[in-house]
């Protein structure tokens, strides 16, 4: 008969001391991806030069109108 077992070994102590920096990291990225703004440059990135070409702007026009004074290039 096979057993499995499920239980995780403890980890190392740098492991159990990082894992706040980890949680509190993953809060942000969450943060950032749930933003209005983030969602809006996805919807940018899937669409082509060409289709941008047909609305009269460009990506880098797109971008700077999203972004307003915190976009640089």
């Amino acid at each position: 008969m096979a057993y499995i077992s499920t239980a995780k070994p403890a980890g190392s102590l740098l492991n159990m001391a990082a894992r706040p920096f980890q949680a509190v990291w993953n809060l942000l990225v969450l943060l950032a991806e749930a933003n209005p703004r983030m969602k809006q440059v996805d919807k940018l990135s899937q669409e082509t030069d060409e289709q941008l070409a047909a609305r009269g702007t460009t990506r880098t026009k797109e971008l700077q109108r999203l972004f307003g004074v915190h976009f640089h290039m």
